[in-house]
């Protein structure tokens, strides 16, 4: 639940030293937690403020993850295309070549459509996911 409510402006500085495995354990508790900062973290936990954590679900991680890699590829696949066309444009001498891209505009503009309707699907599971 990490406390956001109230912006204090905290000019009070307190020194912990710990060892490797103390932070390592606490460091570890904090990333499972929602809290955005370790700071953060650490004053819910030192005033027993209740602190929510997350748990994952390992196979949506995995497709998260081929999603991820997959909308990374449509994009690499959209930029080329876009490069082609552009070099096709440069072409214009040659009349066949014009008739082709003239052709195409519709097929060209409902891939390019495609390619973002599902960039940004991706994009919008992505941020469920992280939540």
């Amino acid at each position: 639940m990490c406390s956001r409510k109230t912006k204090l402006n905290r000019t009070r500085l307190v020194g912990l030293r710990l060892t490797d495995a103390e932070y390592d354990r606490i460091a570890k508790q904090w990333q499972q937690s929602t809290c955005r900062k370790l700071s953060e973290y650490i004053r819910d936990r030192l005033f027993n403020r209740p602190i929510i954590t997350q748990y994952r679900n390992q196979s949506m991680d995995d497709a998260m993850a081929e999603l991820m890699q997959l909308r990374a590829e449509i994009n690499h696949i959209g930029h080329n295309f876009n490069q082609a066309v552009k070099k096709l444009h440069l072409l214009q001498k040659i009349p066949e070549f014009k008739s082709w891209l003239v052709a195409n505009e519709p097929v060209i503009a409902s891939l390019h459509q495609q390619i973002q309707k599902i960039d940004s699907s991706v994009q919008q599971m992505g941020k469920q996911w992280l939540q």
